[in-house]
């Protein structure tokens, strides 16, 4: 199954490069052609590319690497941190601080200091300090937060970076290649491809385009750890996940008979019902129509008697009956 399709790719304008005045030559042998003064990419070879990107960093975390996510700019800020959170990795999102991979000691150290405020924060420890050094350590949290939030889980240099805009980015790039690590990146028309090892060519402007490459990343990563999962639970983990598919089997047929049960009472119940419903008109009405035959045969022969035998005297019973009723 491929990893991503030309369709995917045409959607998130992956194909889309910079204006033709604004380009790097060495990218021409990327680009497709061009259309309305802006290159266009040839999605053949980034398709080509994102696989053998893929495969890199599965194999990379396979064996515990770890990648740390970069891109600063406004249009990768959120997919860089949404999906380096959702595979777990470490990340800079807001600003390159000079020295995060060749100076990794120091920064490790200004890491440390910030995780020392947070937990004089947790503790309540502002609090009893006097309010303005409270509110300058406040700031300083907030902006080593900002800056460093991203990697204080990250204990060592990471195996390999993934770089959105490289032109933006060039820091971190010089670094990463002035200690020998990997460089997985995005590629635009107007950036230099030699100095990226797993270089995918795309468009790095757009967040759609964005937010699909991070995803890829992102899953060649989740891939990766299941597959060092795997290999640490040794024999376990056969056994272990099919004991859970048979208990989700089991699960889905209590939940079956259940649904049928509940259907088959809905399927019995209208039937009292329906029954009830038929024997009460059937009772009430008889003796209803027996009544209202027999009251006027009974009732009208005294009435008429009456009148034949007193004609004076009943009008005033009559009346009195009237008023009483």
């Amino acid at each position: 199954m491929a990893v991503v399709t030309m369709k995917q790719l045409l959607e998130a304008g992956v194909h889309f490069g910079h204006q033709t005045r604004r380009w790097d030559p060495r990218m021409q042998r990327f680009i497709h052609g061009e259309r309305s003064g802006i290159y266009i990419i040839d999605l053949q070879q980034t398709l080509e590319r994102i696989e053998t990107a893929y495969k890199f960093t599965r194999d990379l975390v396979a064996d515990n690497g770890r990648v740390l996510f970069v891109g600063t700019k406004r249009q990768a800020q959120d997919p860089i941190q949404s999906f380096a959170q959702k595979c777990g990795m470490p990340y800079v999102n807001q600003r390159w601080l000079g020295g995060m991979l060749t100076n990794f000691q120091t920064i490790s150290k200004r890491v440390g200091k910030m995780q020392e405020y947070q937990r004089m924060r947790d503790s309540g420890e502002f609090e009893a300090m006097p309010k303005k050094e409270a509110l300058l350590i406040s700031r300083e949290l907030e902006k080593l937060q900002r800056n460093l939030g991203g990697i204080q889980e990250m204990e060592s240099l990471p195996d390999a970076i993934f770089v959105i805009d490289t032109v933006k980015e060039h820091i971190a790039v010089t670094e990463a290649n002035k200690l020998g690590i990997p460089v997985i990146a995005v590629v635009d028309t107007d950036c230099n491809p030699d100095e990226i090892q797993y270089l995918i060519p795309g468009n790095d402007d757009a967040i759609r385009s964005g937010s699909l490459l991070c995803r890829i990343v992102a899953d060649a990563v989740e891939e990766g750890r299941f597959i060092f999962n795997s290999r640490q639970g040794g024999d376990d983990g056969p056994s272990l996940r099919a004991e859970d598919k048979a208990a989700e089997q089991s699960q889905a047929r209590d939940e079956a008979a259940t649904a049928a049960a509940e259907r088959e009472a809905r399927m019995v119940e209208p039937a009292p019902v329906e029954e009830a419903a038929a024997d009460e008109p059937v009772v009430e009405s008889a003796p209803v129509e027996e009544a209202a035959a027999d009251e006027p045969v009974v009732e009208p022969a005294p009435v008429e008697e009456a009148a034949a035998d007193e004609p004076v005297v009943e009008p005033d019973d009559a009346t009195d009956g009237e008023v009483t009723t």
